[in-house]
């Protein structure tokens, strides 16, 4: 059976209660009991029976067709990563303890090769997993992490986030942002895979000593994370304004592999070659925000 039901239950309720029947051709009327959408509406435009979408707003996924969760997610208005979200979380209704079991576990270190191919990128290069764990980086990546490597030879990203702020609240400008970002990677890992050990571990780590992790959590948010930009403010050099490119590894499709660069002639790439320099020369010269 799968464990996913609540966590489908609670998506697709918030996801319902999203979306105003104007945005959908419906009429709002002025005695609404329910925010968003109603189950029937759902229902109709999905093309599907009321009693049968609300088994499926129940958490029963198993068995459900292509057709019909794209008919859902089109009802609802879904997004890329949501509709993505969904569908992981349909995959994973119709797998069992024991075939989950049977995958491959996720990596703990990296291949030298890969660890070659993070050292040929001149600009910030890591590789982590859907659990935020950094398990490699080139030298700059480390620079920009310094503080975290400290500490931890495999940080994670998640946990510094949310449990150490202080550092947190100086490195990311937009601490609030990072933190949504933070927790929509973990919670669409988690769609993806609800019999991670690891990463429930790591769910219940945060939410109990974090308010703010419980509250994100709860939100069911989800985002891919392949392109963007991000904002950094590095005790040695700086604010960094930086744009990152991800992709998955074929070999290991839980791995990410990320890139962060600057603009050419920027004052990031100015003190991206300052923070390389420091590193070249002692990575512990590198001071702290603790």
């Amino acid at each position: 059976m799968s464990t996913n039901r609540d966590d489908v239950r609670e998506f697709l309720v918030s996801r319902r209660a999203r979306v105003r029947p104007e945005q959908v051709g419906l009429p709002a009327g002025p005695n609404r009991r329910v925010a968003g959408l109603r189950r029937g509406e759902v229902a109709m435009l999905a093309d599907v029976s009321v009693e049968y979408y609300s088994r499926v707003e129940r958490g029963a996924l198993a068995g459900v067709s292509d057709g019909v969760l794209h008919a859902i997610a089109g009802a609802l208005l879904l997004d890329d990563a949501e509709r993505d979200h969904l569908f992981d979380m349909a995959r994973a209704a119709n797998t069992s303890p024991a075939q989950a079991r049977r995958r491959s576990p996720m990596p703990k270190v990296l291949r030298p090769s890969l660890q070659f191919a993070l050292d040929s990128f001149t600009g910030i290069a890591f590789v982590r997993n859907d659990r935020l764990d950094l398990l490699g980086a080139n030298t700059l990546g480390r620079a920009l992490y310094a503080d975290l490597y400290a500490d931890d030879a495999r940080p994670n990203l998640a946990r510094a986030t949310f449990l150490r702020r202080e550092w947190a609240d100086r490195f990311h400008p937009d601490w609030d942002l990072a933190a949504d970002q933070t927790v929509a990677i973990l919670r669409a890992a988690a769609g993806h895979d609800p019999y991670d050990r690891d990463l429930q571990d790591l769910v219940g780590e945060l939410s109990t000593r974090s308010p703010e992790f419980r509250a994100k959590w709860g939100a069911h948010d989800v985002r891919r994370h392949a392109t963007g930009e991000k904002h950094f403010v590095h005790p040695a050099v700086g604010p960094l304004h930086l744009y990152f490119e991800g992709s998955r590894l074929m070999s290991d499709p839980s791995l990410s592999f990320l890139v962060y660069t600057a603009e050419p002639g920027s004052p990031t790439a100015d003190a991206l070659r300052v923070l390389g320099s420091i590193a070249a020369t002692d990575e512990r010269a590198v001071p702290t925000a603790r």
